[in-house]
């Protein structure tokens, strides 16, 4: 279980989270939604130690998480896919896929068969570079990348930005089975509100920083969360 507790950040003298207060379960999907600029991606940056925080805890099954860089975050089980992807555009899709096991203990690693299962086209493009991939392909291999890591906590940063149809529907459908599977926390952040209230087993909105909503998906309509992450 992934636990945000009193979380700020800051960027210089601004301040862009309020004491964020935000639980993600294992077999569970943790939609974070609002209009852009509110703190989603800031948020998702401190979990993953991408950016210092200011003040709180983050904590992964009850132990909080000390020196939260990026390398000891990865190491502790938090899988991070940016918005953008950010593949190595010269390095092939495998050299892509064996990055994710620079965080795990010893070596002699493969690529296991139950990531090419859920994403058969990386096999088909194993020896192609991560620049040559359309953006969806991208979207796959970086989402592959993260699950090498093992990891406990998934965060997933608009994965269906810039992305066909059909893929949106193959990613969509990858989350529901990993979420299926009961192993790891997803916590997908999402402007398309179709795909994440789909998906969303809790909802957390956000305004201007702050929580303003966090309640499960059968207690909250469509159309009150469809307000609150309206401009």
């Amino acid at each position: 279980m992934l636990d945000v507790k009193d979380l700020t950040l800051k960027y210089g003298q601004s301040q862009i989270l309020n004491g964020i207060n935000l639980t993600a379960q294992k077999g569970q999907i943790t939609a974070v939604m609002g209009t852009n600029g509110v703190g989603k991606t800031s948020l998702l940056k401190a979990i993953a130690g991408r950016h210092p925080f200011a003040s709180g805890t983050i904590s992964l099954d009850n132990v909080p998480l000390e020196k939260h860089t990026a390398v000891n975050a990865a190491r502790a089980g938090i899988a991070y896919v940016p918005q953008g992807r950010e593949v190595f555009p010269m390095m092939t899709v495998t050299e892509n896929l064996e990055t994710g096991f620079a965080c795990l203990d010893g070596g002699g690693h493969s690529i296991p068969d139950h990531i090419y299962d859920l994403f058969p086209v990386l096999r088909d493009m194993s020896g192609r570079r991560g620049g040559d991939l359309s953006g969806g392909q991208q979207q796959q291999l970086a989402i592959a990348r993260a699950l090498i890591t093992k990891p406990s906590v998934l965060l997933l940063d608009e994965p269906t930005e810039g992305i066909q149809p059909n893929i949106i529907k193959h990613i969509g459908e990858v989350i529901e089975t990993l979420r299926d599977q009961g192993e790891i926390a997803i916590v997908l952040v999402e402007q398309f509100f179709d795909f994440a209230f789909d998906l969303g087993d809790r909802f957390v909105t956000m305004s201007r920083g702050s929580v303003t909503l966090d309640a499960l998906s059968a207690d909250v309509e469509r159309q009150q969360l469809l307000d609150l992450v309206s401009v």
